[in-house]
């Protein structure tokens, strides 16, 4: 992450390192967790995030401020709308 993204990023978005790092375990509230038996890991599956590839791609300077204005993760939200134009059109030429 560069340090111009890390400037950017909201107070209420950052995590309290050091605070978190001085709790104890007791200290921490686990009430919205679930706790995790022997039925729930008979069930877990691990599953890895697709892999994504590195490249250099050229886009209207118009496209890629309006996503930037939307805030942080506009490359991700880029890849979002990307994946569900070939959702639908891998649908379509299924059909």
């Amino acid at each position: 992450m560069s340090a111009r993204s890390t400037k950017t990023v909201s107070k209420r978005r950052r995590t309290g390192w050091a605070k978190l790092q001085k709790m104890t375990d007791h200290e921490i509230d686990y009430s919205d967790i679930p706790p995790t038996d022997a039925k729930f890991l008979k069930k877990a599956q691990v599953v890895l995030p697709p892999v994504k590839t590195h490249l250099s791609l050229r886009l209207d300077e118009d496209i890629v401020e309006w996503f930037k204005r939307q805030g942080a993760g506009y490359q991700t939200k880029i890849n979002a709308v990307l994946r569900s134009y070939v959702q639908v059109h891998s649908l379509k030429s299924k059909a």
